[in-house]
């Protein structure tokens, strides 16, 4: 098992570089759900606003 992982002296290399590939990855999955969320923040901060200015004050 030890020689599997150690990959004949590259599994240094190897293992980071997986690492690597999977926090991209994992990164990339997350990404567009963090805009929507910031996306749908602004817009309902945006609205928010709209109605304060249209709304008549007693």
């Amino acid at each position: 098992m030890s020689d599997f992982l150690a990959m004949g002296g590259y599994g240094t290399y190897v293992w980071s570089s997986y690492a690597v590939f999977f926090i991209v990855l994992a990164i990339d999955a997350l990404a567009p759900r963090a805009q929507r969320r910031r996306v749908l923040a602004e817009l309902r901060g945006r609205l928010l606003r709209r109605r304060s200015r249209t709304l008549p004050t007693p």
